[in-house]
């Protein structure tokens, strides 16, 4: 049974995301229907832009930012925001679990490839607020993300069927395809409180 954000502003509207993400993990639901249900909660989340807290959507004026927003206790999925400023961009990596990414805001674009030496590009795909997108090495989990705006900062919020941030996994040489380990950490260090009693 699919679960809903429930209808309320601010904080509360990932708090209630979270729950609705614990009870489909803790039904022991498959990626499948992680991906499929969660994709209608996370568009759910990310069509209204009022409940990101603005210390989790600030750029860095280098590299790109990973907030994380929660972790399951169980590690089944976490909840990260991705802030980027103008020109920012990821090198190709993959994820090694399920994911999902939700626009909130300005515009993101993902250069998707195939593995291989090198890593074949085989498109491109725009996110734009309220748009939800899905990767897996199931379903394709190769690419390399960009901030489309030129002149504004951009934020996508990612979950992801794991704690990411701990997640070994790999980027690749665009010329040679040569991977390399790396594990993404999180830019904080403390977390939304989601549970305080007004917004």
């Amino acid at each position: 049974m699919q679960q809903a954000v429930p209808n309320a502003g601010g904080i509360a509207r990932l708090r209630g995301f979270i729950a609705g993400m614990t009870r489909l993990a803790g039904e022991g639901a498959d990626e499948a229907r992680m991906l499929s249900e969660g994709r209608d909660m996370l568009a759910a989340l990310v069509a209204v832009d009022d409940w990101l807290p603005d210390s989790f959507a600030q750029p860095h004026p280098q590299h790109y930012t990973q907030y994380l927003l929660h972790c399951d206790p169980l590690e089944r999925f976490s909840v990260v925001s991705f802030v980027w400023g103008p020109g920012q961009r990821t090198p190709i990596h993959d994820h090694t679990v399920w994911g999902l990414i939700g626009m909130l805001r300005g515009a993101e674009e993902a250069e998707l490839f195939d593995p291989g030496i090198p890593p074949r590009p085989t498109g491109r795909e725009r996110l734009l607020p309220g748009m939800v997108d899905a990767v897996s090495p199931s379903i394709g989990d190769i690419h390399r993300v960009s901030n489309a705006l030129a002149d504004q900062v951009s934020i996508s919020i990612h979950v992801y069927g794991a704690n990411i941030g701990a997640v070994s996994r790999h980027v690749f040489d665009p010329e040679t395809g040569a991977p390399k380990t790396f594990i993404s950490g999180y830019s904080n260090d403390v977390v939304p409180n989601c549970w305080r009693a007004a917004d």
